[in-house]
């Protein structure tokens, strides 16, 4: 494994064993999404500096609030890796006003609200959420069934596209319509909005997400095809070799595949597959150029993380929902 990947992946299972240990209580799927997360930036988990965080939004937010519950953790996580947590949580919570005046309260508008103070100024917030809320309608208008409240993470992220709302719908479509069969409508719908949020040919970007896919079903490993899959689709709009990013891929699931908390009884290989195109997508991320191929990484990092999210809420509120019957 390259020096740059070996550390990411080291920093990895660091963060996720602090995480683990100062947070017991916490579902471990978020523990490892956090852990990825500080990695992709670059950071260690410092236990401090997270008491503080969690303290900061205990204070400042209720306990029904949609700044806590499963979202908290990463919350959490994100405001530690800043260098001032109060004036983030503060724009945050901003942010978040601005956006219910468009869509319902709800943990995914929270996180999202958290991940916008990286990228719009207060003044501008009002014009993201007007648009999100407009591409948010044209995703219910063409899917009514499958469009939740998950969706306004992506379109929140959709709203920064240069493209009219129009082509992004008509972008969409052309995606949906090229996976549904290959993995059902729930994945698609994520999937197409990853694939909308980068310039070039909507068919040779899916011919990318559909290379890696099944060469990772070729090399014995089973790729999900549920939430995950935006995960691999956002990792895909990065600049890479095709052939040389499984083999990236496969190498980091292996050293995931020995290491504490995935065996049997923890985390299932599947998900351990999403971390290991997480951990490369990290990688690649450092090393990405200056200009338009910079911007689709980042935004492209961030979807895989939101698509994470996604998965682990919905399993999360799943899990509840079973428990009280």
């Amino acid at each position: 494994m390259k020096s740059s990947l070996n550390a990411i992946c080291e920093s990895f299972i660091a963060s996720r064993d602090t995480i683990k240990n100062d947070f017991i209580w916490e579902n471990i799927y978020i523990t490892h999404v956090c852990a990825a997360n500080l990695a992709a930036r670059g950071i260690s988990a410092d236990s401090e500096k997270m008491a503080e965080c969690k303290k900061l939004v205990n204070d400042k937010t209720g306990i029904f609030s949609s700044f806590r519950g499963n979202v908290k953790l990463p919350i959490i996580t994100y405001l530690a890796a800043s260098e001032n947590p109060v004036e983030k949580m503060e724009k945050a919570k901003q942010i978040y006003e601005v956006m219910k005046n468009y869509f319902f309260g709800s943990e995914y508008l929270a996180y999202v609200s958290l991940v916008l103070t990286d990228m719009i100024d207060l003044d501008k917030a009002d014009k993201i959420a007007e648009r999100s809320m407009r591409i948010y309608d044209l995703m219910r208008k063409e899917h009514p069934f499958l469009t939740g409240s998950e969706d306004s993470i992506f379109a929140a992220l959709l709203a920064f596209s240069e493209k009219s709302d129009e082509q992004l719908v008509e972008e969409m479509e052309r995606v949906y319509n090229y996976f549904k069969k290959k993995f059902g409508s729930n994945a698609v719908q994520s999937v197409s909005h990853v694939l909308a949020l980068t310039d070039g040919n909507v068919d040779a970007k899916c011919k990318r997400v559909e290379f890696l896919w099944d060469s990772l079903k070729n090399a014995g490993r089973k790729y999900s095809k549920y939430f995950e899959v935006a995960a691999l689709a956002a990792f895909s709009l990065n600049e890479f070799d095709l052939s040389e990013a499984v083999d990236d891929i496969l190498e980091v699931d292996k050293f995931l595949e020995v290491q504490k908390g995935y065996g049997v009884f923890s985390i299932d290989k599947t998900t351990r597959l999403m971390h290991a195109v997480m951990l490369v997508s990290a990688d690649y991320s450092e090393n990405a150029v200056t200009g338009t191929t910079a911007v689709a990484t980042t935004l492209a990092m961030v979807a895989a993380q939101q698509a994470a999210m996604c998965a682990v809420i919905a399993s999360s509120a799943a899990v509840t929902a079973a428990n009280a019957n």
